[in-house]
């Protein structure tokens, strides 16, 4: 098997130690605060750590947060001591951005570590500078041989398990940590914008969930500040920060980042919101997501940009990031026998086509927010992801998702992979057209992994319109089982620079392995 080495070289073991000393000797804004003071005096600081995102061969995305406003100056360098650093010149950060920013870099050596640091510097003094925040990521292989790992999980803070000190907070980042990954994939729900955070939740045993809570957590977030403050809220957790610090991200949304299974144009009946106009908070989400994760995504004629976009990562892998929320159409029991608009919309279907077409790479992850053939219902009639029970020909979503198999089928394109999180289990499926009611599609599997910090749930029913067959699970038999109750999941994928082959590991947290399975390149079914 050939790889990289996955274990930290001394030069960067060095640095994230400086990282994140530096990153724990920052206080936070105290639990509760909405905004930076402006009056405050000394230097600006980073007090929310540093985050990379959608990296590629050459190009990367730094985020930042400051306490005031400030100018964003990167530097970077193929060593920890910074010799020969070029520097980047980012952006003013101020209230319009809630004081976050990114600074794009460009011309990165492929296959390569890189270290970078973060100076904030007072705008009206630029004697006046803050402490560097220092961290460290990979760039995507120019070359076959070298190889890719990453993760992927989602789910974090949900059903009112937020950061418990008790346990150590989100520790399960920490672990993932540890693996070294080339980036981490998040496959939505990264915060519960309609979960409240409550100080503390007795569990089934009696014992005591206790959580960090802030101001913005008391309710449904509802207005921009809320929003953000949901955001803000995961990174008062120092495994996160020091997770981000290491590892650079890909990350989608799903519906918690706005509210419980909405979808565009939903009028709310529900008594918690003053705002019943689902698309006017889902605008909210959206902008505070932008500005609190570094995601490079095109702008569109609004200026509010779009979330599906595809992050090259070399030879071996593309990840095809599907946004299965903002474009469907409204849930209802599916049954519908012709429907254009589905679950992705007419012209994100267009571009994921266009994209996989054109894609070389020997993998290509669809890494979609909902599960395909997992029913997963929005009250007592109507369906919130794909399936819908109904086990023939395909109607409603199924209908586009039947027309994209075709499509990858007749275009001959190998190598595609789902993967998911948001049923709060972790599984297995393959899906066959021997076994399906619809039956002009290539074999391929679906992985399903999550939650990282929520309420686990019982295994959903499967729809057999594509032939899923459930080799594996493992999920509790009630309800919202707490982390302190059962470990947290996440997935691992390994790509082999040699063979190609992929091989897929479930994992649980505390380290145990719970399935794998290795995918060969260039063959359908495996």
């Amino acid at each position: 098997m050939s790889y990289r080495p996955r274990v930290p070289s001394p030069d960067r073991r060095s640095v994230l130690r400086g990282s994140l000393a530096a990153s724990a000797a920052l206080t936070l804004p105290v639990v509760g605060a909405s905004a930076p003071a402006f009056a405050l005096s000394g230097r600006p600081r980073a007090a929310w750590g540093v985050q990379v995102g959608d990296v590629t061969s050459s190009s990367a995305l730094v985020w930042v947060r400051s306490d005031r406003p400030a100018r964003m100056v990167v530097e970077t360098s193929a060593t920890e001591s910074f010799r020969r650093a070029r520097t980047w010149h980012g952006p003013l950060l101020g209230p319009g951005s809630d004081f976050t920013g990114t600074t794009p870099l460009y011309g990165l050596p492929p296959g390569e570590q890189v270290h970078y640091r973060v100076t904030l510097i007072d705008p009206q003094d630029p004697r006046r500078s803050g402490k560097p925040v220092q961290g460290t990521f990979r760039t995507a292989p120019a070359r076959r041989r070298d190889g890719v790992r990453f993760l992927w999980s989602g789910d974090i803070a949900g059903q009112g398990w937020g950061i418990n000190p008790d346990i150590g907070g989100y520790v399960v980042y920490d672990e993932m940590r540890r693996l070294d990954p080339d980036f981490f994939l998040c496959s939505g729900d990264n915060i519960y914008a309609d979960g409240v955070i409550e100080p503390s939740v007795t569990l089934p045993d009696g014992r005591v969930w206790r959580n960090v809570t802030t101001e913005e957590k008391s309710k449904v977030a509802e207005t921009l500040a809320e929003y953000r403050g949901n955001f803000r809220y995961n990174l008062l957790d120092r495994n996160l920060r020091e997770f981000n610090a290491q590892v650079p991200s890909i990350v989608q949304w799903d519906d918690h980042e706005v509210r419980n299974n909405w979808y565009p144009g939903q009028i709310l009946d529900d008594a918690r919101y003053s705002e019943k106009d689902v698309d006017v908070l889902a605008a909210r989400s959206m902008r505070a997501f932008r500005e609190y994760f570094p995601v490079s995504t095109p702008h569109g004629p609004s200026g509010d940009g779009r979330m599906h976009r595809v992050v090259r990562h070399g030879p071996l892998l593309d990840v095809f990031v599907l946004d299965m929320r903002s474009f469907r159409n409204a849930n209802s029991p599916g049954r519908q026998a012709d429907d254009t608009t589905g679950i992705l919309g007419a012209e994100q279907l267009r571009w994921l086509k266009h994209e996989l077409s054109r894609s070389r790479a020997v993998w290509k992850v669809i890494a979609a927010d909902m599960p395909l053939g997992l029913v997963v219902t929005d009250g007592a009639t109507d369906f919130e992801a794909v399936a819908q029970g109904d086990p023939g020909a395909p109607l409603g979503r199924e209908l586009q998702i039947a027309e994209l198999l075709r499509f990858i089928k007749h275009r001959r394109i190998t190598g595609t992979v789902w993967l998911t999180a948001d049923v709060h289990y972790t599984s297995a499926q393959h899906y066959a057209p021997e076994r399906a009611a619809f039956k002009d599609f290539a074999p391929f599997w679906e992985f399903v992994s999550g939650p990282l910090a929520a309420g686990q749930f019982p295994a959903n029913a499967l729809d057999a319109t594509f032939g899923p067959d459930r080799v594996f699970v493992q999920a509790p038999d009630r309800a919202n089982v707490s982390p302190m109750e059962s470990p947290q999941y996440f997935g691992q994928v390994d790509i082999d620079g040699d063979s190609g082959e992929l091989t897929v590991r479930l994992r649980a947290q505390g380290g145990a392995v719970l399935f794998s399975k290795v995918l060969r390149p260039g063959r359908v079914g495996q």
